[in-house]
Order: C-alpha cells, then sequence, then structure tokens
C-alpha cells in the first residue's frame, strides 16, 4: 500500500476521533442462564463483573435453555454449517419449518429468511424496485440505514417524509403519476427514540393511493401483539400491511432476518434478489434456535407483559431522579439524552468501568449529531435492584460531569 493511501485511511480515523464519537467495542462474555450479567475483559488480561443495559436480546432468550437445547440437538443432528447457499444444499427443515412459522406469525402466505435483518431490508427493497421499473418509494426520515441503503440501491424515484408526518407523506405521493407502482417504507418502533408509527393511519393513505406498504418489525417482532406479531398485530391492521420485514437477532435472542408477504411476492424476491442467492445459508443450529425460541415467545405473552411493565418502571425511576428520559419513548426502549458526542463516550466509559454498568453511547451516524444518548433497553430479567443500581450510577456519573438534571 502506498503511504498516501495509508494517509486516508488515518485521516478518516483521525476525523472520527476528533468529533468525539470513535467507537470503542467493549469485550464481553455474556454468562449462560445469568442475564443480563456479564464479564468484561480488561486490557491487562482481568475481566470483571458487568450488568448489560444495551442489549437487544430484549427477552434475554438467547440464555433460554430450551432455545439452547435446540441449538444443540441440531449441531448433534446434521454439524455446524449449512455447506452452501439456500439453493446449492443449504436448505434443511430447520429453515423450512422456520420459515412457515415467521409467515404464520405475521399472518402471511409466505416468508424468506435472510442472514441478517440489514441484509433482508437491503435485499427486499432493492429487488422491489427490480421488478417495477416504475415504482416510487416514500421512505419515513427516521428509517434504518439498511432500509435506506436498499432504497438507495433501488436506483428508482424516491421521497423522503419527516418522521410519522402524514401530511407530508399524502402530499408527496401527490407528486407521482396515479398509474405509477408506490411504496411506503416505515418502521413500527424506531429503536433510538422509541416512538412508534401510526400503520392504521399509513394503511389508509396506501389505499387511497394504491400503493404498496413495506413495515419494519424489528423492535416489534416478539415484543407486541397478543402472539408477538408486533406492533401491527397489537394494532389490529397487520393484515393490512403488505411486506412485514424482522428479525430473529433481537427479541427472538438468534440471529438472522426475513421478509414475510405475498407467496408470489415472496417467492420473486426469492428467485432475484442477490443478497438472499448468494449468501451462505443460515448454520442449521440457528435456524433451529431461533425456531423453538419463536414458537416459545407466540406461547408466552407474560413475556411481553413483563417488559412492558419493567420499561415504564425504569422510566419512572429514572424521571423520578432528575435524569432527562427522552419524553419521545413510548416503548420498552429508554433512551437518555446526552448531546454531546465526547461527553456520551466519556459518561458511557465512567459507567461501564467505575460502576460495572454496560451502556453504549449512541452517536452519528446512528442518530443526527447534537442529539448523542444513552440507549438503555431493560429486559424480564433486570429486576427493581438493577434498577435502582443504574439510577444511582447515573446520577453520579451525571454530578461527575456536571450534567444538567432535569427539574
Amino acid at each position: 500500500m502506498r503511504s498516501e493511501d495509508q494517509q486516508v485511511f488515518e485521516s478518516a480515523v483521525a476525523e472520527i476521533k476528533g468529533e468525539g464519537r470513535y467507537r470503542v467495542f467493549a469485550d464481553i462474555l455474556r454468562q449462560r442462564g445469568r442475564f443480563p450479567h456479564a464479564r468484561l475483559r480488561l486490557e491487562n488480561g482481568g475481566y470483571r463483573d458487568i450488568v448489560v443495559w444495551c442489549s437487544n436480546d430484549y427477552l434475554g432468550q438467547g440464555q433460554n435453555e430450551e432455545v439452547l437445547a435446540a441449538a444443540h440437538a441440531a449441531i448433534d443432528a446434521v454439524g455446524a454449517g449449512a455447506g452452501g447457499t439456500r439453493n446449492i444444499s443449504g436448505t434443511t427443515s430447520y429453515h423450512v419449518d422456520l420459515e412457515r412459522e415467521l409467515a404464520a406469525l405475521h399472518g402471511k402466505e409466505a416468508a424468506l429468511l435472510f442472514t441478517s435483518g440489514y441484509v433482508s431490508n437491503d435485499a427486499t427493497l432493492s429487488t422491489i424496485a427490480k421488478l417495477f421499473p416504475d415504482l416510487w418509494i416514500f421512505s419515513d426520515a427516521q428509517n434504518h440505514a439498511s432500509m435506506i441503503e436498499g432504497i438507495k440501491r433501488a436506483k428508482c424515484q424516491k421521497r423522503i417524509f419527516r418522521h410519522n408526518d402524514l401530511q407530508h407523506l399524502e402530499a408527496m405521493l401527490n407528486e407521482a403519476p396515479a398509474g405509477a407502482a408506490k411504496l411506503i417504507a416505515f418502521e413500527s418502533v424506531y429503536s433510538m427514540d422509541g416512538d412508534t408509527a401510526p400503520i392504521e393511519a399509513i394503511c389508509d393513505i396506501a389505499r387511497q393511493y394504491g400503493a404498496m406498504t413495506y413495515l419494519d418489525e424489528v423492535h416489534g417482532v416478539g415484543l407486541y401483539g397478543e402472539k408477538g406479531g408486533g406492533v401491527a398485530e397489537r394494532d389490529g391492521v397487520m393484515d393490512r400491511v403488505d411486506f412485514i420485514e424482522g428479525t430473529l437477532a433481537k427479541a427472538f435472542g438468534a440471529m438472522g432476518g426475513y421478509v414475510t408477504g405475498p407467496a408470489a411476492a415472496i417467492d420473486a424476491i426469492r428467485s432475484m434478489a442477490p443478497g438472499f442467492i448468494f449468501t451462505t445459508s443460515l448454520a442449521p443450529s440457528i435456524a433451529a434456535a431461533a425456531l423453538e425460541s419463536v414458537r416459545i415467545v407466540r406461547a408466552c405473552p407474560h413475556m411481553r407483559d413483563r417488559l412492558a411493565e419493567r420499561a415504564g418502571r425504569l422510566k419512572e425511576k429514572l424521571k423520578d431522579a432528575g435524569l432527562p428520559v427522552m419524553a419521545s419513548s413510548t416503548t420498552h426502549i429508554v433512551p437518555v439524552e446526552v448531546g454531546d458526542a465526547a461527553l456520551c463516550k466519556q459518561l458511557s466509559d465512567a459507567l461501564l468501568y467505575d460502576h460495572g454498568i454496560y451502556v453504549q453511547p449512541i452517536n452519528y451516524p446512528t442518530v443526527p449529531r447534537g442529539t448523542e444518548r444513552l440507549r438503555i433497553t431493560p429486559s424480564p430479567f433486570h429486576d427493581d435492584a438493577l434498577m435502582d443500581a443504574l439510577v444511582t450510577a447515573l446520577q453520579a456519573v451525571w454530578a461527575q460531569f456536571k450534567m444538567q438534571r432535569v427539574a
């Protein structure tokens, strides 16, 4: 590599460090059966015990003994890897059964597995655009990076409407030719602010303008609705959404993504999406674990009830302590506003190394500059004692860095 090429990489990292948003990954070992407890590996090679407060394993299913047993059984039965892409020896009964379970979860005709939620959004949205040369995509301004990337690669007409602003959405829909294919892409739970989309109202608008609807339920699936179908199920509008996308890596505690929808549409995506065709299939053990987890979560509404209670309880404790919980949060996600990248990192480090509390700082490009925050995600296993310890630690670092409290 030429020295001038090396300098480009070094300058890019230096710029990020100068903004205070350089990301350092905590080297942790989750402890089987003790979620949310983990061990942090220190620079001297030693370890310290910590409590994880920023995991997306929202229900602790990654530590569920039945889920682990399903993974072990699959390894014992068929081995470690899938051995190929889905169309070249990489489809097993675990994959087929999981797709059927996911389709049933969302009340759709079919489902398609991907290696991650990022890939499922990127591949599906870009592939739909290939099928409709005249497609117009209307995307919420706070959509996830995976949706944005898929829409960018779609190379079709695209419009970005202000977050949850239905008047702005309608104004943009009116720009499109009446006969053009249209698709509205949005999320159910916006994972950084913790707010939700007006799904029913968007479906009403979609019907009026003849638009398809594409809903990302990544942070809602498993957590809302009678059977865990997501916010769309909770709101009674699941049947009105054309495509529902989700993940196996959050509420289900495994790995992978998927999209559900009409059988013909899913078949077309299966047959044309490079992100599906040319990627090695999920390991059978992962598919088996996810399948068991989905079945458990569907049958256990008390998990969702407990999560909602825990999230509400934590918000009360934080507000009572004068800590700035963002008012937008109406879900299980609890963002605490900081507003400065370097300070957010300092707060996170102090919590981790001084108090054994792991809350990752969230900064640009995940959120806009000036809106940096600590994103806290309680689970059914974060009891009152752990919450009290978190609040005490936050109060201590707020005082240490002379942060303003909320009256």
